[in-house]
C-alpha cells in the first residue's frame, strides 16, 4: 500500500506518517499542492492521498481536481485532512471527487478509521 501525504505542515506530515506505517503503509511526501501534482507524476498512481485544503502554489480542492481528471489516477482514493469545517467546503470537495474527509484536528482512530471505511487499512 502507497500513500501520498500533502501538508504544508512538516509536523502534521509527520503525525500522519506515524499513523500510518505500522499499517504497512509506504508514506510520501509533499508540502503543498505543486509538489504533490509532481510527486504523482514521479511516482504513478498511489493508493490514496491524504490532502490538507490550505497550502501555497495549489490548494487541496485544486489537486482533488486536476486528480480526478486524470483517467490514470481513478483508483487512488482522496482524504482530505484540513480545518475547513463548513458544509459548503465538505460538499465542495466531495462533489470534486474527494472520498472522504476529516476535520483539524484528528485523532488516529478518526483516521485509520475513515480509511478502514474506503478498505485501505484493517479496522480497528
Amino acid at each position: 500500500m502507497r500513500a501520498l501525504v500533502v501538508d504544508d505542515s512538516k509536523t502534521i506530515r509527520s503525525i500522519l506518517k506515524k499513523y500510518l506505517v505500522p499499517c504497512g503503509v509506504q508514506c510520501f511526501e509533499a508540502e503543498n499542492g505543486a509538489e504533490a501534482l509532481l510527486r504523482l507524476g514521479e511516482l504513478g498512481p498511489v493508493d490514496f492521498v491524504l490532502l490538507d485544503w490550505n497550502m501555497p502554489f495549489l490548494d487541496g480542492l485544486s489537486v482533488v481536481k486536476v486528480v480526478r481528471a486524470n483517467t490514470r489516477y481513478a483508483s487512488t482514493r482522496i482524504v482530505m485532512v484540513t480545518t475547513e469545517t463548513e458544509i459548503e467546503q465538505v460538499s465542495a470537495a466531495l462533489a470534486a471527487g474527494a472520498d472522504e474527509y476529516v476535520m483539524k484536528p484528528f485523532t488516529q482512530a478518526v483516521i485509520l478509521e475513515k480509511l478502514a471505511m474506503l478498505g485501505l487499512v484493517e479496522s480497528t
